[in-house]
């Protein structure tokens, strides 16, 4: 398994369906197509986990690297715990969990950039965290980044560094 990415949200405010449903609308807005089958994942008859893949092309293309799965997890699934506040410089009383994991960043950089956009734009106070680096983007660096001409290396480099 490669790079991983997650949003990550306030435990409060998160909820699975509105998680799915921003994920929609930013799939939309960014032009892409989504694959969603319903297959749910149930722990002890709770709902614990749905993947969900996006892709900027048709199901049937072999463009395989410009799209990427993205598992969507309840509130109380124990893979959705945070603790990294001090290494991404982040205030702990945030209570934040990683929610929109994304199973791998590599390949799919242009189409991540494009749905990290829209979703942010839809949930301004999230945080968008590519787990192997030191920093989160935030929708201020996102939407500035966007004004910008898009470098496809944009999630390896730090936003504050950026332009």
């Amino acid at each position: 398994m490669g790079t991983t990415a997650f949003f990550l949200t306030e435990r409060e405010k998160y909820s699975p369906e509105k998680f799915l449903s921003d994920t929609i609308i930013a799939v939309f807005q960014s032009d892409h197509r989504l694959i969603f089958d319903n297959h749910k994942n149930i722990e002890n008859g709770r709902f614990s986990s749905t993947t969900l893949n996006v892709l900027s092309h048709s199901y049937n293309s072999g463009e395989n690297n410009h799209q990427f799965i993205l598992y969507v997890k309840a509130k109380e699934n124990k893979s959705v715990l945070f603790h990294d506040y001090e290494d991404l410089n982040l205030d702990p009383k945030q209570d934040l969990i990683r929610v929109g994991t994304i199973e791998e960043v590599f390949g799919a950089e242009e189409v991540i950039f494009q749905f990290v956009y829209e979703y942010l734009k839809l949930n301004q106070s999230d945080y968008f965290w590519v787990a192997d680096y030191d920093w989160v983007y935030t929708w201020e660096d996102i939407n500035k980044l966007h004004s910008m001409s898009y470098d496809s290396d944009w999630c390896y480099k730090n936003p504050k560094m950026m332009g």
